[in-house]
């Protein structure tokens, strides 16, 4: 059986100047949660917009293989792609008051999506959203979805895009940052309703975050992106037991651990900032910022294999 979600060898490119995703490959199983994690500017949120086909005018996106359930997305029509997206494909913006129209209110956008893929009745539609509000922490459900986003604070309207995208029961969940606007207790409630989703519905998740505290929880698997590329992919507990990428080892560092990080000790860092990279580039995109980049690092970088279901980009071996 074909995974939920087959990336393989994505490009997205911007205008031919710009080279925001390189190659990158992610796959998503039936049931899993794989993460993408990076700096801003690694090309996480661009990915997601790729396969989900969102991204801006004027963007070029290829791949050797882009399929979901064994369907091939790149030839798809636009129509075969509006069917895809909202009904089996869902996904989470990372920047909720944009993303919801501010001259209609929670409740009217929300019962769209249903009855658009699944041809409810107006008051099925209602008790769906009245309820998956309630599920994800928000008090009077009934009285937020007659009420105007503009009525409703960040963390309560980044709330209604987690119901919204749940409406339909998808089969695939894109995430990108879902948690960032709350706070520590709702970011937990949050996340255990997406966990028993997955347990309900087989649901599969590709979560995009900062956060490695979230990896750490709910990630089956965790793929590093850097520069457009994903630079390591293994599963969680074999990345932060022995991560390979200099970059992977980098981030690990800057997260602070109860017990090993002295009172008032600085954390880690990593100097320098994401490069931006166009068309043509060579070699290893982190080699600035790397202590251990020497001349090789500025020619091709071979794909090593620190076990089986563990590869990196990398010159260093294993």
């Amino acid at each position: 059986m074909s995974a939920l979600l087959e990336v393989d060898q994505l490009e997205v490119n911007f205008g031919g100047r710009v080279s925001a995703v390189r190659g990158a490959s992610v796959t998503v199983e039936r049931g899993e949660t794989h993460c993408l994690v990076g700096e801003s500017g690694c090309g996480k949120s661009v990915t997601a917009l790729a396969v989900m086909n969102l991204l801006a005018r004027g963007a070029r996106r290829s791949a050797k293989r882009l399929a979901f359930e064994g369907q091939d997305l790149t030839g798809l029509s636009d129509s075969g792609m509006a069917h895809l997206r909202g009904n089996a494909m869902a996904m989470i913006f990372q920047e909720p008051m944009t993303s919801l129209n501010p001259a209609y209110t929670v409740g009217s956008q929300m019962t769209e999506v249903l009855r658009r893929h699944k041809k409810t009745t107006q008051r099925a539609a209602t008790d769906r959203a009245a309820d998956l509000l309630a599920r994800v922490g928000i008090t009077a459900p009934g009285l937020r979805l007659g009420q105007f986003p503009h009525q409703l604070s960040g963390g309560l309207r980044q709330r209604v895009m987690i119901a919204m995208a749940l409406m339909c029961d998808p089969k695939l969940l894109i995430a990108d940052e879902p948690t960032t606007a709350l706070d520590v207790t709702v970011q937990a409630q949050i996340l255990r309703l997406l966990a028993g989703l997955q347990r309900d519905l087989g649901l599969g998740m590709l979560l995009i975050t900062h956060d490695l505290g979230i990896v750490a929880r709910v990630a089956h698997r965790v793929s590093v992106m850097y520069a457009g590329e994903v630079v390591e992919s293994a599963p969680t507990a074999e990345l932060f037991a022995n991560p390979k990428h200099p970059y992977t080892r980098g981030l690990l560092r800057c997260v602070p651990v109860p017990g090993k990080i002295k009172r008032d000790e600085p954390l880690g860092s990593i100097p320098g900032t994401v490069p931006r990279i166009g068309p043509g580039f060579e070699g290893c995109a982190f080699r600035d910022r790397c202590d251990f980049a020497d001349v090789t690092c500025a020619h091709a970088i071979p794909r090593h294999a620190a076990s089986v279901a563990h590869d990196f980009l990398c010159r260093l071996p294993a």
